[in-house]
């Protein structure tokens, strides 16, 4: 490490990057698994398209969190403005929505369908709740046959939002990890950051840093196995971190 960069700032910076390296290697899986509950519901409720829908910002901007269908790629990179269309509507309301034939609906945003070259027709969209708050929003598009979504369907459709919202709000979690860093250097001295970035690539070839990887998957691993492993892992965990003399001074947790 330069000697521009002192002590203290090396072990933010070193902290910094346990903490997000750790964040990824435990939530990467978060968005496949949201993506498998998309395509399953999708299936159940015979619809074309399925898509996670979350704000983005603090300006109640939203965007598409994960997507499946043909045109789930260019979702992936679209914004929907501030109360704009139908999930602007559900996310402000906290009521679901199915509508027969957007055409006729003003609140559908057709900016997306000409974005994408997409045809939307049919639309049911359902709040995610966790913990009383609306998180998100889980949409289905374009019913096989053209049919209009049944009330059996969009009470299927709240089910599998139920289970979607413990996803999203894992996902949404992470990103606090990945804030840490701004507040964490926000009152540091200018520094190079091209030097920075050299020092960051070198840490994680370490065999402290790749040893630190191979623990936080190995806990990710164990916790999908069901609930007696994570509880017996958290046990384990919780007992040598009481343990630990150094704990206080090297747990990234501590900031």
């Amino acid at each position: 490490m330069s000697e521009k960069l002192n002590d203290k700032l090396e072990e933010k910076l070193r902290s910094i990057i346990e903490t997000i390296d750790a964040a990824n290697a435990l939530t990467e899986p978060v968005t496949h698994s949201i993506e498998h509950l998309l395509r399953i519901s999708a299936s159940e409720l015979n619809s074309e398209e399925a898509s996670v829908i979350v704000r983005d910002g603090d300006d109640g901007d939203m965007k598409f969190l994960a997507a499946i269908g043909k045109v789930a790629g260019q979702l992936l990179n679209l914004k929907i403005p501030a109360g704009k269309g139908v999930a602007g509507f559900v996310f402000s309301s906290g009521q679901p929505m199915a509508l027969t034939d957007v055409g006729e609906d003003d609140s559908f945003y057709a900016e997306v369908d000409k974005q994408t070259g997409y045809s939307t027709k049919t639309i049911l969209a359902t709040p995610l709740r966790y913990n009383g708050e609306i998180i998100g929003v889980l949409e289905y598009v374009n019913r096989i046959g053209d049919e209009p979504f049944t009330t059996a369907e969009m009470d299927k459709a709240a089910l599998y939002a139920e289970a979607i919202s413990s996803l999203v709000n894992a996902y949404e979690t992470s990103k606090l990890f990945l804030g840490l860093s701004g507040k964490m250097l926000s009152a540091e001295e200018k520094i190079g950051f091209e030097e920075v970035r050299e020092w960051i690539n070198n840490l994680r070839e370490t065999a402290e840093h790749k040893g630190m990887l191979e623990l936080a998957l190995c806990v990710r691993e164990i916790a999908s196995r069901g609930e007696a492993e994570r509880k017996l892992c958290s046990e384990i965990l919780q007992s040598i971190l009481r343990f630990s003399k150094d704990n206080a001074e090297t747990s990234f947790l501590s900031f």
